[in-house]
């Protein structure tokens, strides 16, 4: 049987806080773009699948230490549009990770 279970139920709850302005903004995007699709079968897929969108959408690696700016992202403030990688890396797509082990 195949699973008809989609990504957007692992974005449904936004994180309590968020690294820079810009992410709010990435993560929206994130679940815009991968949220019809189905689960992915494996978690490794899951990840290769949320790095690579990561890249698309910010022209950057999460490898990448750092901040990156999207200019998409900016509407007003001094950090406005902003990504914190690090907040990617140890918050956002663990977040991901664990909500898709227990859902799936």
């Amino acid at each position: 049987m195949q699973n008809k279970k989609r990504l957007v139920q692992i974005f449904e709850d936004e994180p309590h806080r968020w690294g820079l302005r810009g992410d709010a903004y990435l993560w929206a995007e994130l679940k815009d773009r991968l949220g019809d699709l189905p689960y992915p079968d494996t978690q490794e897929d899951l990840m290769t699948l949320l790095e690579q969108t990561y890249e698309q959408l910010t022209g950057r690696s999460i490898k990448a230490q750092g901040h990156v700016h999207v200019e998409r992202y900016s509407h007003g403030g001094m950090s406005s549009g902003f990504i914190a990688a690090e907040f990617w890396a140890e918050t956002g797509f663990p977040l991901l990770q664990a909500r898709y082990l227990e859902t799936r």
